[in-house]
């Protein structure tokens, strides 16, 4: 008589490592306007904590990208997920988790900085006065306090820039799309742009996606994904792109990689 088999007591599924998922996945996406392609099977993946740079030139995909990882359009083919999040399934706890400086200026002119950011806190939910709270820190933290009261047509580029991105803050997402965020701003808005930014990666943990077309705002630690004409022609880190690129510097993988010709000023 044989003995009964033994008893195997069911295991549970692994819980996910949280630092494991990606900030934002792209998988696959793919986006026409009628005939013409825009994107074509485009993935790459952003990580917590990091500074990936997304660039291509003008009329690469970059905003068609950003407008379907935000939901301004519909995705035809593909998935955009955010922090695991499908942002097709469940877009309020996907977005709740995304803050975003478009290209474009969002900023009501006429209202005072305060103004603008407690607007865009209500639109969220959050109370008024945490919401205040939140403006405060946020205003000194971009040193714009003094600020506070006055009319945002009153500021500089670089400071309306400045404002846009503590406005993407103000619900505390973990991670950051910006679009362009320098164009039309002097060597040193730019600049104290790019180190913010930075500092939110180090400091916060925030993930952040920079789409650019230039190249001097890309530096060796950074990942980087190259768009081109709606393709993915390279990702992964700076140092790796170039050394497959078979050139000495992003200028020259970027040509190599696109067969685009480099503008001068380090821009592509």
């Amino acid at each position: 008589m044989s003995s009964p088999a033994p008893i195997v007591e069911p295991r549970e599924a692994p819980t996910p490592d949280p630092a494991a998922i990606p900030a934002l996945s792209i998988d696959g996406v793919s986006h026409a306007y009628g005939p013409r392609r825009a994107l074509m099977d485009v993935s790459f993946n952003v990580q917590p904590a990091s500074f990936t740079a997304l660039l291509g030139l003008n009329g690469a995909g970059k905003s068609t990208l950003f407008s379907l990882i935000t939901r301004l359009f519909g995705i035809q083919t593909g998935r955009v997920s955010i922090f695991g999040h499908d942002v097709s399934k469940d877009p309020s706890e996907a977005l709740r988790l995304l803050g975003v400086v478009f290209q474009p200026r969002t900023l009501d002119l006429d209202l005072s900085l305060t103004q603008n950011l407690l607007y865009h806190a209500a639109l969220h939910g959050i109370s008024r006065r945490e919401a205040a709270m939140r403006s405060v820190e946020l205003l000194t933290r971009i040193g714009l306090a003094d600020r506070a009261a006055s009319k945002v047509r009153d500021l500089s580029g670089g400071q309306m820039r400045r404002l846009e991105i503590a406005r993407a803050l103000l619900h505390r997402p973990r991670l950051l799309l910006l679009d362009e965020p320098t164009v039309g701003l002097d060597v040193k808005a730019r600049a104290d742009i790019i180190s913010h930014v930075r500092q939110l990666v180090t400091e916060q943990g925030i993930g952040v996606l920079w789409a650019t077309h230039l190249f001097d705002e890309i530096m060796a630690g950074d990942d980087l994904v190259v768009l081109h004409q709606g393709k993915v022609l390279a990702q992964g880190p700076m140092s790796r792109v170039i050394t497959e690129a078979g050139a000495q510097d992003v200028n020259t993988a970027f040509m190599r990689l696109t067969g685009a010709q480099v503008m001068p000023g380090g821009g592509a």
